[in-house]
């Protein structure tokens, strides 16, 4: 491999000639050896966003030239592009700032804009970096990058979601069936009344996800290194919040109060707790389903839904409901992700919180995983779920639970014993009001009625 020398203030850094980076990527490069996970890229891109904001802003305001600005905008767009892909080797590990992934994308923006324009004009402090810091840039390009990853990837996929759980619930909307609580029989519902359930779930929780967005609009820059805007120009934060807000289509705004930006990590708390409350909205849809589709012939059995791979590598012919466990287990890790944000949200000392980039990590991936969960569960096995009618109308008379409709005519206590008479026995609720002396055949057959009790 062939190296180039690179400079900083603490000296010389041989790099790798084939990569824009510069001494101080390299030297975090070389001293965070830890673990696998890099900075996600959807936090690259929105430092791409964030650096032509603030290179719009600061030729808005008389502090950067056009030929600099045009620049660096230009190089931010093939960032987006995807034209430097492999730029951008740090690890989530390292400080918790986030100092040195601001300054990987200094360097590659000043290195590769340099190349491209043939001279040096670009300075990565100097120019790309001016009127910030990386204590006003990580959460700035944070909160951009959890916007637009909710809006991009997991509002459509809850979108996806509640148009195939409408259908769904149309199409059941007067199949009667048992309901069940504590695991147990109880009075009948329509099957679509119990996917109504699930619908809701989804709608609930994509409003929280979206109320919780509007603190995220609120951006950082101009706040610096301590919250004072020390080196930032007069207007520069409000500046920085436009052309971000023009470059995005969202409603950025700068933070009111540049202490509070800095230092506190509550909206993301926030926002990430509405994700905890989808992954355990999506924890209790899966479950139901593979529940209801326990099988083939010693579970449940109640809906069919498809079968897209051999279940078992011992048991010919098993199927299992695959897409569901995947469901489940991304909404584990969603709740494990939260607590992971709130304790890092925690421990902001002072005027800056250095847990930044475990929580950058965290909530993109929770975004991430659920959207491509939700799209995957969908596309496998939501769309294809029918309805076991025989199975449905088999429960249903034979449920116990049903004598709740003879109560406003015998009494709770007269209920319980055709009930537990019924059970006992093994016959019917009939069979048992009858030999009861309760009711005749004819006046149950009249007061009896399951499909009325929805």
């Amino acid at each position: 491999m062939k190296f180039r020398i690179e400079h900083d203030t603490m000296g010389e850094v041989s790099v790798p000639a084939d990569r824009y980076w510069g001494a101080q990527t390299q030297r975090s490069f070389e001293n965070f050896p830890i673990g696998e996970e890099k900075m996600p890229a959807d936090l690259i891109r929105a430092f791409a966003i964030l650096k032509q904001a603030c290179a719009a802003a600061n030729c808005r305001l008389g502090k950067l030239d056009e030929k600099r600005a045009d620049l660096i905008r230009s190089v931010c767009r093939d960032i987006l592009a995807g034209k430097l892909e492999g730029h951008f080797p740090l690890s989530v590990w390292q400080t918790g700032s986030g100092t040195q992934t601001n300054m990987n994308v200094n360097e590659v923006v000043a290195n590769y804009g340099n190349a491209q324009a043939g001279e040096k004009l670009l300075h990565p402090n100097d120019h790309v970096n001016m009127s910030q810091s990386s204590n006003d840039t990580f959460p700035t390009a944070l909160h951009i990058a959890a916007v637009t990853a909710v809006q991009e990837r997991l509002l459509p996929a809850m979108d996806t979601m509640l148009a195939c759980l409408r259908k769904l619930e149309t199409e059941n909307r007067d199949l009667v069936k048992t309901g069940r609580t504590h695991l147990q029989d109880a009075t009948p519902i329509t099957f679509g009344q119990e996917i109504s359930g699930w619908r809701s779930m989804v709608e609930h929780a994509r409003d929280m996800v979206t109320a919780s967005l509007d603190a995220l609009y609120e951006l950082a820059l101009g706040g610096t290194a301590v919250g004072t805007g020390l080196n930032a120009p007069a207007g520069f934060g409000e500046a920085a919040a436009e052309e971000a807000a023009k470059l995005t289509g969202l409603p950025f705004r700068t933070a009111p109060n540049k202490f509070h930006s800095l230092t506190a990590k509550d909206a993301l708390v926030f926002s990430h707790g509405a994700l905890k409350a989808l992954a355990a909205n999506l924890m209790k849809i899966a479950n139901d389903v593979r529940w209801l589709a326990s099988g083939p012939r010693c579970g449940l059995g109640e809906i069919f839904i498809p079968e897209n791979e051999p279940g078992s590598s011992i048991m010919p012919g098993k199927v299992n409901p695959t897409q569901c466990e995947a469901l489940t287990m991304v909404a584990v890790q969603v709740m494990a992700n939260d607590t992971v944000m709130g304790i890092a949200a925690s421990q902001g000392n002072f005027e800056l919180n250095v847990y930044m980039p475990v929580m950058a990590l965290n909530y993109l991936q929770s975004v991430r995983l659920l959207a491509d969960g939700m799209n995957s569960f969908v596309r496998r096995c939501l769309s294809g779920v029918v309805a076991n009618r025989e199975k449905m109308a088999e429960y249903l008379d034979r449920s116990l639970m049903t004598v709740t409709a003879l109560t406003p005519i015998v009494g709770y206590e007269n209920g319980a014993k055709i009930a537990k008479k019924a059970h006992k026995e093994n016959i019917s609720l009939k069979e048992a009001a009858v030999a009861l002396g309760l009711f005749t055949p004819e006046a149950f057959d009249e007061a009896f009625h399951p499909e009325k009790m929805i």
